[in-house]
């Protein structure tokens, strides 16, 4: 194998015709990969994503060829997938106000040019989820909000609207399913990629506590910060610190980690309805 990239979380090897992608216990922030890792976050995101990839199978193809058909020192947190194109857009549905777009809505009264009803908070539910692109910044910069006309200029109208179309569907089936279980996705980061025929094929992770914001519903109060079930909770610790965000990242101290790691188990546990390692 031969190593293609290594990203903030993912290691990608070309292996043959396929790629492996490896999901690393890395954790990062603000673009910034910290010092310390978090047990078995590698797995969870594996096992999460590959338990949403089935389930949503019958709104958009996705990359996985095998999750058992990959070398044994990456088992369970590995997966064989098809190459692709991958378009130079984050994908980004959101259902409720919080994080970047709660900030760009504060400064614009829109998210990537969305505009939305004055008078909203931290936490609100948006009328309908929306579809709020970024570009995709290299390892040490951010992304940037992009509106519709620009993901256009960068992909062409068709693929523009296709795009926006899956990410919110995609969106609607992960929030109506985590709902059943209490959970609330208030936002997903989603990828896609294209075949050499040009069909559109979701990749990377999806609905994980990576790439998503996971709040418990019984505990969702629009007005202040949410309880959240994903790396949220490290964002706000690190907000504590004398850090400019930039690299490197601070030691994350041993009750942070096994904290963070708690909120990823449970949320997995609650959304599949399987208990971790079991």
């Amino acid at each position: 194998m031969k190593l293609l990239h290594s990203g903030k979380v993912r290691d990608i090897y070309l292996d043959g015709d396929d790629l492996i992608l490896v999901a690393s216990d890395r954790l990062s922030v603000y673009d910034v990969v910290l010092p310390t890792p978090v047990p078995d976050k590698g797995a969870i995101l594996t096992s999460l994503s590959l338990w949403w990839f089935d389930r949503l199978a019958d709104l958009v193809p996705h990359h996985v060829i095998s999750a058992t058909d990959v070398p044994a020192e990456f088992a369970g947190r590995a997966i064989r997938c098809r190459r692709l194109d991958m378009l130079p857009v984050e994908a980004i549905a959101r259902g409720y106000l919080t994080g970047l777009g709660l900030k760009e809505y504060q400064k614009h009264g829109t998210v990537s040019g969305v505009a939305l009803p004055a008078g909203l908070v931290e936490g609100s539910k948006l009328p309908e989820p929306i579809f709020t692109p970024t570009t995709k910044a290299p390892v040490g910069e951010h992304d940037e909000f992009m509106t519709f006309d620009e993901v256009v200029a960068a992909i062409g109208a068709d693929t523009a609207r296709r795009l926006r179309s899956l990410t919110l569907d995609v969106y609607r089936r992960g929030a109506e399913t985590a709902a059943a279980n209490g959970i609330i996705v208030a936002d997903t980061k989603l990828e896609f990629g294209r075949t050499p025929d040009g069909e559109l094929v979701l990749a990377d992770e999806v609905l994980t506590p990576d790439s998503s914001r996971f709040w418990p519903a019984d505990r969702w109060e629009p007005g202040r910060p949410q309880f959240s079930f994903d790396k949220q909770f490290v964002r706000d610790w690190s907000a504590t610190l004398d850090w400019d965000r930039t690299a490197p990242g601070p030691e994350v101290p041993d009750e942070i980690v096994a904290a963070t790691r708690g909120r990823y188990v449970e949320v997995y546990e609650r959304i599949t309805g399987s208990r971790w390692g079991s």
